[in-house]
């Protein structure tokens, strides 16, 4: 039996297909990841055309957590994130871009879907990043075990199935 397409999959299983792609390319290409991952400089601002390709790459999470119910522990992100959506065109011209229900939905569901881009991002830096730079070397455990951990974390708090 193949693999169910992306279209397919709920919301659960997708966001753990691209956390697993995001943490396969970074493990295979450690230098590119750091480099492009790394610390910046202090008072370094990104270019407009860097911060839309990482915006990209972070994109696909925004459909999937728009289709969340998140609980009350991510209630107060969700809210803040209602706010950064209300001052700064830039980031709805994003959550449009990549979950346009979610963009022309009532309510908090933009909020929602960027509070889960946002989560997803920083689990995925502290742990991909950790992994790229051999951190967790002789710590008896697996990368994509950590990542199936976090992404199923994400996942309930988001009520994802």
């Amino acid at each position: 039996a193949g693999e169910a397409s992306a279209a397919s999959q709920g919301p659960g299983d997708r966001l753990r297909s691209l956390g697993t792609a995001f943490r396969a390319w970074a493990v295979a290409e450690p230098h590119r990841y750091l480099l492009i991952q790394g610390a910046p400089v202090p008072g370094y601002v990104a270019p407009d055309d860097t911060r839309d390709r990482a915006r990209a790459v972070l994109g696909p999470f925004l459909a999937v957590f728009a289709e969340g119910d998140p609980g009350a522990e991510v209630a107060t992100l969700v809210a803040e994130m209602a706010a950064w959506l209300a001052t700064d065109e830039a980031v709805g011209a994003w959550v449009a871009e990549y979950a346009a229900d979610a963009a022309d939905a009532a309510g908090d569901t933009p909020a929602r879907a960027l509070a889960g881009a946002v989560l997803v991002w920083a689990q995925l830096h502290g742990s991909v990043g950790l992994e790229a730079a051999g951190q967790f070397a002789g710590m008896g455990h697996h990368g994509d075990t950590l990542l199936t951990a976090q992404m199923g974390v994400l996942a309930d708090a988001f009520a994802l199935s």
